[in-house]
């Protein structure tokens, strides 16, 4: 077998040059596996960074696994090696077999920029050509900046795509192809305007659900290949659904076929086990202030946007990121130069990030799920922000949670809970995420923390998300939330879809499927989200015998009409004769009442309205009477008729 090397480098000075500064983003263009024709001759162009090996040969299918066949060029000191192979093609498998410097054993590696990869147990990547595939979703690549914006309607459906649902008879996976037509069709009938990933890149372990990848340019092929992953996202953009994917630079595992010790050496992981090993998780930490690790993170970042579309990053656990002592008691951390407990080389990370993807990409989003009280997190970089679109609220989280898992005929007494969240509802871009994060691990789903039977459980889950769909911020729902799935979520499994056929289930998919339509169409909902001037309380105390449990408040946008009311009724009996402050007069239409009986409520209501009276309430001039039913949220708007029709 005869090698044929290059004779140019397959990467340019100035890659080098940017490879050396760790400011290359675009380094899946010229490291990986590349399908090439040099002098007439086709195959496959290979190059790898690993600045301490001795020696480094590509072995695949294509030379019988003989490290001897194709060994690999270094290239200066540049730490990166490269060969071209004429044997290899797409669909080719491979690894690199490395001699670390000053060790005998040789140790074979996954491609950390490999396109595509074996189905787990086996860990070999794959050669695949990006090129080969076409899209057809230019309509909404044209106009989709005006979607991700703090003033759009945003509405997440959270998937883990091995459990939404399964093939029927056998339970196996849906494909990428499958879960096309499928999912697109239940995202478009439920009104979502965005899917949400759990991580899709490669991963070893089920049990993982993705979160521990050795993957990061590698859309897992548990659910078929590239091409069918982009056919997914193609035909969500056809339907006008955006996709957003959790990508995880935290941390990694260490499989021995992955990242860890790459070239012998702690490459793209911290050698100091109380920098390098997260102890929560079990798996390494990315050492940031490497150049090889800046390279790899930024250019996964910025692979998904440019070579399958995707409309925003889900930047997961970024608070273990920001603190050194992040998971970590006294004396097993490490604190920065000054002596403090943050980490710069993850703040100077994240705001690189999110400039380069904001630079490139600025009709795409990025979101932060980070769990302190950093400031700045959704903030421009140039005013000392992160730089993220948006950040998960995971405060309103707890709290509504801790507020709706009390006793009904005890929550007036603990409303503050509720409602503390305005109070800094503006100072971030929000999502208001009810996760797969809160339905794992024995916490129980959103309907099985709920109080009382069955009714009064679908109930008080019904008002919860009346109140997340009236409070400011962007929504996400866990798959399995809308129809109020009982049992934890789990990834070997399937949404528990046959409850739908219950009325009380059926009823609170169909209610959040009418938020998301009066949520979407609506933008006193969400035009003014990051602005104080559209939210504004008018009872929030509900303290009085006659008001326990009960908050009301209105949304407004920039256009001269009357607000949207919001009252919800977090106690288990009726208000009747209750009144409310309206700040116009006139017919207020009733336009959802998740008490009615389409909803599996009691059918209790306002027979589709009433009038204000001129009666001072809650320091407005005119006031409504209403009934407001027991757990329920009630949605009303001025008509500007004086009289029901």
């Amino acid at each position: 077998m005869i090698d044929l090397v290059l004779t140019d480098p397959v990467l340019t000075d100035h890659d080098l040059h940017l490879l050396r500064e760790g400011r290359h983003t675009r380094a899946y263009e010229t490291l990986g596996a590349h399908p090439a024709c040099v002098d007439g001759v086709h195959g496959v162009r290979f190059a790898v960074v690993a600045p301490n090996a001795e020696r480094v040969s590509v072995v695949g299918d294509f030379n019988a696994w003989n490290a001897e066949a194709h060994p690999m060029c270094a290239t200066g000191d540049s730490g990166v090696w490269q060969v071209f192979v004429p044997d290899a093609e797409p669909g080719s498998l491979y690894k690199y077999r490395i001699r670390p410097r000053h060790k005998d054993a040789d140790i074979d590696k996954a491609d950390p920029f490999a396109f595509a990869a074996e189905l787990r147990p086996r860990t070999a990547s794959r050669v695949w050509d990006l090129s080969a595939y076409t899209w057809s979703d230019a309509g909404w690549m044209s106009d989709r900046a005006g979607r991700h914006t703090p003033g759009a309607p945003i509405s997440i459906y959270e998937v883990h795509l091995g459990s939404w649902r399964r093939a029927p008879g056998d339970g196996r996976w849906l494909s990428y192809r499958e879960l096309a037509v499928e999912l697109t069709e239940y995202l478009v009938t439920m009104g979502f305007t965005h899917l949400e990933m759990l991580p899709i890149v490669e991963h070893p372990f089920d049990g993982s659900w993705g979160y521990q990848a050795t993957g990061y340019f590698a859309p897992t092929s548990r659910f078929g290949t590239p091409d069918d992953f982009r056919h997914l996202i193609d035909t969500l953009h056809q339907a006008g659904v955006g996709v957003i994917l959790d990508w995880v630079p935290g941390h990694f595992p260490d499989d021995p076929h992955g990242l860890a010790a790459f070239d012998g050496t702690p490459l793209y992981e911290l050698a100091d086990p109380r920098q390098g090993r997260h102890p929560e998780w079990h798996t390494l930490v990315f050492d940031l202030g490497r150049r090889e690790v800046r390279n790899f993170l930024l250019s996964s970042a910025r692979f998904w946007l440019d070579r399958y579309h995707i409309d925003g990053l889900r930047v997961d656990a970024v608070a273990s990121m920001l603190y050194l002592d992040y998971a970590r008691a006294a004396g097993e951390w490490v604190p920065n130069t000054q002596g403090g407990r943050e980490n710069p080389d993850a703040v100077h990370f994240l705001r690189t990030l999110n400039e380069t993807i904001y630079r490139d990409f600025p009709d795409v989003m990025t979101i932060a799920e980070e769990s302190t009280t950093w400031q700045g997190v959704s903030r421009s970089t140039d005013t000392g922000g992160l730089g993220f679109g948006f950040k998960w609220n995971m405060g309103w989280m707890h709290d509504a949670l801790s507020f709706v898992a009390g006793d009904p005929t005890h929550r007036s007494s603990h409303l503050d809970e509720l409602t503390r969240s305005l109070s800094y509802a503006f100072s971030e871009n929000y999502v208001l995420p009810l996760s797969h994060d809160e339905v794992v691990h024995e916490k129980h789903a959103i309907v099985g923390k709920m109080s009382g039977d069955e009714w009064q459980q679908l109930a008080s889950t019904r008002v919860l998300y009346g109140y997340l769909y009236g409070h400011p911020g962007k929504k996400l729902l866990f798959m399995g939330n809308e129809i109020g799935q009982r049992h934890e979520w789990d990834h070997d499994g399937s949404i528990d879809w046959p409850l739908t056929a219950r009325p009380l289930h059926g009823g609170l998919q169909r209610w959040v499927r009418d938020l998301n339509e009066i949520y979407r169409s609506d933008p006193r909902l969400h035009a003014l989200d990051a602005d104080p001037n559209g939210f504004v309380w008018v009872d929030h105390t509900g303290h009085a015998e006659h008001d326990a449990g009960v908050v009301s408040f209105l949304r407004r946008d920039r256009r001269d009409r009357g607000p949207l009311l919001f009252i919800c009724n977090f106690a288990a009996v009726a208000r009747h004769r209750y009144r409310v402050g309206v700040p116009v007069g006139g017919w207020w239409a009733e336009r959802l009442n998740s008490d009615a009986a389409c909803y599996g409520g009691s059918g209790q209501g306002n027979l589709g309205g009433l009038e204000a009276d001129t009666v001072p309430r809650h320091g407005y001039p005119q006031s409504l009477e209403l009934i407001v039913p027991p757990l329920c949220t009630l949605v009303l708007e001025p008509t500007g008729r004086r009289r029901a029709p």
